[in-house]
């Protein structure tokens, strides 16, 4: 029994360290073994903006302005708006903008991000299709930034570098933020390998005729930059281009919208399963299960690790201090969520429980997807 147990705490300890460390570190590696030969230069083509938005009139105009004022020729660029079935006076307001560069499409009744997408992309004027939240703040060159990647006819979708920002638009140093600089850490070297396989929904960018109908439950986010790398295109990251988005407020809009979110990508794992084959798709199989599948089941090797720890504390110091670790970690984790219940948050204290969060809400969402259970809609920003 001994043995066993022993086992299982090395494999779940060595699951996490992999995960988290060994697969960076052999980027790294593969970073420096490999020449990143990506052509980036200055180019041109049109552009559309696709704006999907429910009850969006909040931010919609300060969304669209930021769009309006971007670096880039105004001939070559149009906005287009798709409202998901608003009620708030969302429509009223891009009707008002006044200018022909903005277009708005209804659709009704609500159905969810994907199928605006899936109807406006047929409508958009430009060569290049790049993805905006309703609340995404693009820096001025962003535009230029995303597009210089597509002079290498190689690259078929590009994704730009999310930053959170408090309310009055200072960066946030909490544990969200430092997620996206691990992740996005991952993707610079992702890229210099070859494809990214996790991008930011909110300012992608993706050839026009590589956009392919996705069913409504599936996450655009995810889906689409599979699908482009499945049709022999490159999928890069671009750290030049920057996002500012809010972070949310309240724990429990976090963890609804990481719990989604993490579904959703189940869903997408489960019907882009074909590209696991390393027999066909080669490196970037091997990237798909250590960045994205691998990430999603960490639950499993925490709560193994915690299980098996329990065990043989009994029986070595290390095994101890292993346990108590653990225990300070949800402890801490704990407090931070009791004190932001009470309006105080300790910087010290969110990466612990940041952490937590999202491997619970891994957890929530994988029985979710035991279940059979699919999030086509939610309100924005509550998840």
């Amino acid at each position: 029994m001994s043995s066993f147990v022993n086992m299982v705490f090395v494999a779940s300890l060595a699951g996490i360290l992999y995960v988290y460390a060994v697969y960076p570190f052999l980027l790294a590696i593969l970073w420096a073994c490999r020449r990143n030969d990506l052509l980036k230069k200055p180019i041109e083509p049109t552009v559309t903006i696709l704006i999907p938005a429910y009850n969006e009139s909040s931010c919609i105009l300060e969304t669209i302005e930021n769009k309006l004022s971007l670096e880039y020729p105004i001939d070559k660029l149009e906005i287009l708006v798709i409202s998901d079935g608003s009620i708030d006076g969302t429509d009223e307001i891009v009707r008002g903008i006044g200018s022909d560069r903005v277009r708005l499409i209804r659709q009704a009744p609500r159905a969810g991000k994907t199928a605006a997408l899936n109807m406006a992309v047929p409508a958009a004027r430009g060569e290049i299709l790049v993805f905006s939240d309703a609340n995404s703040i693009y820096e001025k060159g962003v535009i230029r930034a995303l597009v210089s990647n597509f002079a290498d006819h190689r690259v078929g979708y590009v994704t730009g570098k999310m930053i959170y920002v408090n309310r009055d638009g200072s960066v946030t140093g909490d544990g969200c933020s430092l997620y996206m600089k691990y992740e996005n850490i991952l993707r610079s070297l992702e890229t210099a390998v070859g494809s990214v396989v996790g991008v930011d929904g909110g300012i992608d960018a993706i050839r026009k005729p590589l956009f392919k109908p996705m069913r409504e439950d599936q996450l655009p986010d995810f889906v689409l930059p599979l699908r482009v790398f499945e049709q022999g295109y490159r999928v890069v990251y671009e750290p030049s281009a920057i996002l500012r988005e809010p972070a949310l407020g309240r724990a429990g809009d976090e963890y609804r919208m990481r719990v989604r979110v993490s579904l959703r990508a189940l869903w997408a794992l489960s019907d882009m399963r074909h590209l696991f084959n390393p027999f066909r798709f080669g490196l970037f199989s091997w990237q798909l299960v250590s960045h994205k599948l691998l990430r999603y089941l960490v639950f499993l090797f925490l709560a193994a690790i915690y299980l098996s720890s329990i065990y043989l504390s009994t029986q070595h110091i290390a095994f101890r201090a292993v346990f108590h670790a653990q225990n300070a970690l949800y402890i801490l984790a704990a407090s931070s969520f009791l004190l932001e219940r009470f309006g105080w948050r300790l910087q010290g204290l969110y990466v612990p429980y940041y952490f937590t969060l999202l491997n619970v809400a891994s957890a929530h969402a994988a029985v979710k997807f035991l279940l059979g259970q699919k999030k086509i809609m939610w309100t924005p920003r509550k998840g």
